[in-house]
């Protein structure tokens, strides 16, 4: 990494990652390692990591799940449950690889979406493996953490999508409210000519004023103008602090798999976002992060990643 003469990362590349940075699952991974000096002995650890590993059913072992570019065959697959939470299951037919995927699977397990999207590959070297794995070794450890993290977008998006679907109105209940639509209105008169029931009942709506839609189209941050919008309407807070982290992550897996040309500047992917709203009293933290999650639908549609968020309740706040 090139560093400018103050220290610092020069600009552009992405900021390193602490070990406090991690999710608690895979920092005591780290700690456990970095507690072994001898890197023979940090090899034999890994080793005991592939014996933990249970086994994964044959239908598991498909093309979806495998990881690309690996010298060996590995396969990962990840579950949402209801909690919020992603676990995952993995195999490989080396020892050494089935070591490295068990190291991923014992470290993410357990952890939110944004925890795992926010991991930064490079943590590898923490554990300080690196200098035992040969450079293809090392290539398709990272090819597997960025399938997982794919995959953890993947899961999030469905989950939105499904959100969204089960709130939608459906038949009988839609039903109704198309009714009155349906009913014949009085006839009026426009420039002299008599318009029928079916044809005044639905008139078009008007077009957005000019200005607004001349705003939107030349906004260079189009998803962060969105995510505040919309946080705004649904949820009234009295705190809200959007802060976009993406020019921290350009060399991340997210600008891989986010759109291009779907947001503004370089590319809006990573934001941290406060939130302080009444509408979470009562809600668990995994509740109010897919209230959230909703809300965003056609952000993360859009090309965002993902989200590090603060949802508090005013008096939480005020403590």
């Amino acid at each position: 990494m090139r560093r400018q003469g103050s220290g610092r990362a020069a600009t552009g590349v992405c900021r390193a990652q602490k070990v406090s940075d991690l999710p608690a699952s895979l920092k005591k991974i780290v700690g456990a390692f970095q507690m072994v000096p001898d890197p023979m002995a940090r090899y034999k650890q890994l080793l005991f990591y592939a014996t933990k590993l249970a086994p994964l059913p044959a239908e598991d072992h498909v093309p979806a799940n495998k990881v690309e570019g690996c010298v060996s065959q590995v396969w990962v697959v990840p579950e949402m449950r209801d909690d919020g939470l992603i676990y995952w299951r993995a195999d490989s037919d080396s020892q050494l690889t089935k070591g490295l995927a068990a190291l991923l699977v014992t470290g993410l397990s357990g952890c939110t979406p944004a925890e795992i999207l926010t991991v930064q590959p490079d943590f590898i070297e923490m554990l300080g493996l690196k200098q035992s794995l040969t450079p293809s070794r090392n290539n398709g450890f990272l090819n597997m953490f960025r399938l997982m993290q794919r995959k953890t977008l993947e899961l999030v998006a469905a989950s939105v999508s499904g959100a969204s679907a089960a709130a939608a109105p459906t038949g009988a209940e839609a039903a109704p409210q198309a009714a009155p639509a349906a009913a014949p209105a009085p006839a009026s008169s426009t420039n002299g000519a008599s318009t029928n029931g079916a044809s005044a009942s639905a008139p078009a709506p008007p077009p957005p004023p000019p200005a607004a839609a001349a705003a939107a189209s030349s906004s260079r941050t189009p998803l962060q103008d969105g995510m505040r919008r919309k946080l705004t309407e649904a949820l009234k807070p009295s705190v809200l602090t959007i802060i976009d982290e993406s020019a921290q992550h350009a060399g991340h897996a997210a600008m891989m798999v986010a759109k291009p040309g779907k947001a503004g500047g370089p590319g809006e992917t990573h934001f941290k976002v406060e939130l302080v709203s009444e509408a979470f009293e009562g809600l668990t933290q995994v509740k109010r992060q897919r209230m959230v999650y909703q809300l965003l639908a056609d952000e993360f549609n859009m090309g965002l990643h993902a989200l590090a968020l603060v949802t508090r309740t005013p008096a939480e706040a005020a403590k």
